[in-house]
């Protein structure tokens, strides 16, 4: 008797709890229908530039799924690779020898070109060994020095998120945002007051990740520190202003947890960890709307691509717009504990 008592009361204290059922049934549905979107997407057709190539080649390049755009000079080539319009420009050098050169951002995407382009050159050319250049990283770039720029930002924002939720929560839940709104404060200043707090841990763990991963992991940097630890920073800011914001909707830790399959998981998927060219267009534009995509694109650029203000204020300023946002909701979400 004791035992079905027990199960009846935890059965409908789940049932009560909407947010739980959702977590339970939906959430998976939700993060399995994303992985077959991401995973069964467009197959990635390698873009590559041709300068002065033989016609005959560039259509078996066509015909095995790459696409190819011709070039009448060199430099108009270089400045599309230059611009990441283009995976690999090939071109012919001195004495009629083929030269490839590689963007090189991305590894995988490197040997992927390498692969079909020695293969057709070398059912043309068999006695010919082309020259390979590297625009960005080297032949021993590894794939971790590609996707661990992404991974800095999403540690920063997943902890911080949790950090900054949960702790807010703890400030609800025990009372103490009630006696300070009991005050003449105002909810505006109660927002930058918890940011300010929260921020230096931000700050702190920010920086530790990004000196961690490039001077003990030893990945690939060829940009400013200075501009990593800003963007970390401001990817770092957008969580704890989102982690504050949703922690006033939830009255358990447990809550907290149950945002992550529905607001951190699928950011992951559209963060630069996998090919956003390989998904269906439309679900390439809900990138726009994760603040983990701004600033992951901009840690790659910044640590493979050597980018400098010019190539990621864009990024910055969008990210300073989410942080923005996020802290005004946050403002307005204080009506519910005490109209000021």
């Amino acid at each position: 008797m004791r035992i079905r008592a027990l199960a009846i009361r935890i059965i409908r204290q789940f049932v009560r709890d909407k947010r739980t059922l959702a977590l339970l049934f939906l959430a998976p549905l939700l993060i399995l229908t994303l992985m077959k979107l991401v995973f069964n997407g467009n197959t990635v057709e390698p873009q590559i530039g041709a300068v002065q190539i033989p016609a005959a080649l560039v259509e078996r390049l066509e015909k095995a799924d790459a696409e190819v755009t011709t070039y009448d000079t060199a430099a108009a080539a270089e400045q599309a690779l230059q611009d990441g319009d283009l995976d690999a420009v090939l071109s012919l050098g001195g004495g009629g020898k083929p030269a490839i050169t590689l963007e090189g951002s991305d590894p995988a995407s490197s040997k992927m070109v390498l692969l079909l382009l020695q293969r057709m050159m070398g059912a043309d050319m068999p006695a010919v060994q082309p020259s390979i250049t590297y625009l960005h990283g080297s032949e021993d770039m590894a794939s971790f020095d590609s996707f661990g720029p992404v991974l800095i930002g999403f540690f920063s924002f997943f902890f911080v998120f949790m950090l900054a939720g949960v702790s807010f929560l703890r400030e609800r839940t025990s009372g103490t945002l009630e006696r300070l709104l009991a005050t003449p404060i105002r909810r505006s200043e109660v927002v930058l007051g918890y940011l300010s707090g929260f921020g230096l841990f931000t700050l702190l763990q920010a920086a530790l990740i990004a000196w961690f991963a490039i001077n003990v992991l030893g990945l690939y940097m060829d940009g400013s520190i200075w501009l990593v630890l800003m963007m970390n920073l401001l990817l770092s800011l957008t969580a704890l202003t989102l982690g504050t914001l949703l922690s006033s909707f939830a009255s358990n830790e447990f809550q907290i947890i149950q945002f992550i399959p529905l607001v951190v998981v699928p950011q992951v998927f559209f963060s630069g960890l996998f090919n956003l060219d390989s998904m269906a267009p439309w679900l390439q534009k809900l990138s726009t709307i994760m603040p983990l995509y701004y600033g992951a694109d901009a840690m790659r650029g910044i640590m493979i691509r050597g980018e400098g203000w010019s190539d990621i204020q864009l990024d910055v300023y969008v990210l300073v717009g989410f942080s923005t946002v996020f802290a005004l909701l946050n403002v307005l979400a204080l009506k519910k504990h005490r109209a000021i």
